[in-house]
């Protein structure tokens, strides 16, 4: 498969040069509104960055070497391993942090970031891989945001038996692995062999100090310790445009920079269109999973952009019965927990044309017939109205079948 240089310039990048730290912001969401990747530095530094990479939908399917979300879906799906081919480690070392880009994206962020930022651990023969945004504190050291999952785990772990944990910090990795590490798989499945299995194959490079697998084509690779120490990280945009609160959050001490000039350093806009495609991208697949096994047809999912690719669906089925649509709400809910407002709608309404979907609503449902509420339900972290707990509401927007003719779209 591609690197993200060679994937950039398939999908027709534009070269702008260097820009202003200042700029970065509105020139990045102007070329995500026209779908077309960007390839520049930043004012300070003579590492090649790469935004607005995933666009669209059609520059998802070729990061993933797809024709169709089906097809797409299933890749991520399968959680297939492949093999891990190791190569020499060969990046050339920098003096420091501030040798590579970073960026203060939003006037309130707590400091200048790194979102593209896959961190790889091993421990006990465990290996993972995720992503985790990084706040730059000085040249030496950082803060780092740990959701509790599998890394969080792996960090407690030895805090609690008084070690650190060394990482290595991949930005620019090849498509595939981008992907892999922002699925949600089983703890002790390692998202590099799931990137393998993806692509075929994967050549890693062991690092120089502490001999952590990392892809072998990648732009920067940073070795380092996450430490107990803990300081203040944040704000922070996060996907739904509104600042994430400041938390006390691990230091990540730096040992060694390495770059390779070959390959396109990843630079990710905070709640921008490829954001929402990294993270969304693998929660619609899930849901088509959970989706497809209660009714006899799915033809579109679609994470919306104004819920952020997160909160909110919109499902088009075909339907045996008039109780597959209610099945079908529920099973978005299993698919992706972090749902909040999912529609169901039949093969004749497009889930990407947001007038037939309120068409649909307005023609096809009633709410004491067809709304679903289910209160109390654990929701998601980025939901600012939730208090630990959010109301889940399913939109039955389908035609009952023995009168189809009555509700027939006329065009």
């Amino acid at each position: 498969m591609p690197s993200l240089r060679e994937l950039a310039e398939t999908l027709g990048a534009e070269h702008l040069g260097t820009i202003k730290k200042d700029q970065v912001t509105e020139i990045i969401k102007k070329y995500e509104k026209l779908g077309k990747p960007i390839i520049y530095k930043v004012e300070g530094s003579d590492v090649e960055v790469l935004s607005a990479l995933y666009s669209s939908r059609e520059a998802v399917w070729k990061a993933l070497d797809s024709r169709s979300d089906e097809e797409a879906y299933r890749k991520l799906l399968e959680l297939k391993k492949g093999e891990l081919k190791e190569i020499p480690f060969k990046f050339r070392e920098l003096d420091s942090l501030d040798s590579i880009p970073w960026v203060k994206f939003y006037p309130k962020d707590g400091g200048e970031y790194q979102t593209a930022s896959i961190f790889i651990a091993c421990r006990k023969g465990i290996c993972n891989s995720s992503f985790h945004r990084v706040m730059k504190l000085d040249a030496k050291r950082c803060a780092v945001r740990l959701v509790p999952r599998h890394l969080y785990t792996m960090h407690k772990e030895a805090v609690e038996e008084e070690e650190e944990l060394p990482v290595a910090v991949v930005i620019g990795a090849p498509s595939e692995v981008e992907f892999a590490s922002a699925l949600s798989v089983p703890f002790g499945t390692f998202e590099l062999e799931i990137a393998a299995g993806i692509a075929g194959s994967l050549e890693i490079a062991k690092t120089p100090l502490y001999s952590l697998p990392v892809p072998a084509r990648s732009a920067v690779v940073m070795e380092g310790r996450l430490t107990k120490e803990r300081v203040k990280e944040g704000p922070f945009v996060d996907l739904l445009h509104t600042y994430d609160k400041v938390r006390d959050e691990p230091v990540l001490v730096i040992d060694k920079v390495y770059w390779n000039p070959s390959e396109l350093f990843h630079l990710i806009l905070p709640g921008g269109r490829e954001h929402q495609y990294l993270m969304g991208y693998p929660r619609e697949a899930s849901i088509w999973d959970s989706v497809r096994k209660v009714v006899p047809k799915v033809h579109k999912v679609r994470l919306t952009p104004g819920g952020g690719m997160w909160l909110h669906a919109v499902v088009s089925v075909t339907k045996a019965s008039d109780g597959d649509a209610k099945n079908a709400i529920m099973a978005a809910f299993t698919g992706h927990p972090s749902l909040k407002h999912v529609v169901i709608v039949d093969e004749d309404v497009d889930p990407d044309d947001p007038e037939q979907v309120e068409w649909a609503i307005a023609t096809r449902f009633q709410a004491w017939r067809d709304l679903v509420v289910v209160n109390y339900a654990r929701g998601s972290s980025l939901d600012p109205s939730a208090e630990g707990y959010t109301s889940k509401v399913g939109i039955d927007a389908t035609a009952p079948i023995k009168e189809k003719e009555k509700f027939e779209r006329v065009e």
